[in-house]
């Protein structure tokens, strides 16, 4: 008979109880600190503000630079290469000159050179905070994961507007 096999007990008898696991059966303990150990200590605040305060930081850089060098003034910044050969508006043309009224503080300015980027602004700060204010509280990172039927809204958005912006009476969202 095989070694590594257990008998059978005769007919009529039960088999006999199962071998408690003993310690070389169970898993090794996480070491402190490890992912997943019971009472690990989360990173330090420092290191867990570092990316959503450089985000931050690289943001305000941006508004700052744009702020600073006036779009309105020919020559600072290239033209918008679909506007020069098509002369359409794009999503995205005015969003230096809505920037710079913005870091200016004029929205009513921000709002007539492109309505779509300071939405996308205030977006960008609210989730901008929420990611500070949990990675201060040492809660995980916030997750916006949406799925394919909400990429088409924001494209099919994003598309509507670009229209609309290039219609006679869509000229208010024009820059």
């Amino acid at each position: 008979m095989d070694a590594s096999r257990t008998p059978r007990p005769p007919a009529g008898q039960a088999p006999p109880p199962a071998a408690a696991a003993g310690p070389a059966d169970l898993p090794a303990p996480a070491g402190p600190g490890a992912p997943g150990a019971p009472g690990a200590a989360p990173a330090p605040r420092a290191r867990r503000l570092a990316a959503p305060a450089l985000t931050v930081l690289a943001a305000a850089a941006a508004f700052a630079y744009v702020g600073a060098v006036d779009p309105n003034e020919p020559g600072h910044y290239p033209v918008c290469p679909l506007f020069r050969l098509s002369g359409i508006l794009c999503p995205g043309c005015g969003g230096l000159r809505s920037a710079h009224a913005f870091a200016h503080g004029d929205l009513a300015a921000a709002f007539g050179a492109n309505a779509m980027a300071v939405i996308g602004y205030f977006a960008f700060a609210g989730f901008a905070a929420l990611w500070l204010l949990r990675a201060w509280r040492g809660a995980p990172t916030p997750r916006f994961a949406l799925s394919g039927p909400y990429w088409w809204a924001l494209g099919g958005a994003a598309l509507v507007f670009s229209v609309v912006r290039n219609l006679p009476f869509g000229a208010a969202l024009a820059p």
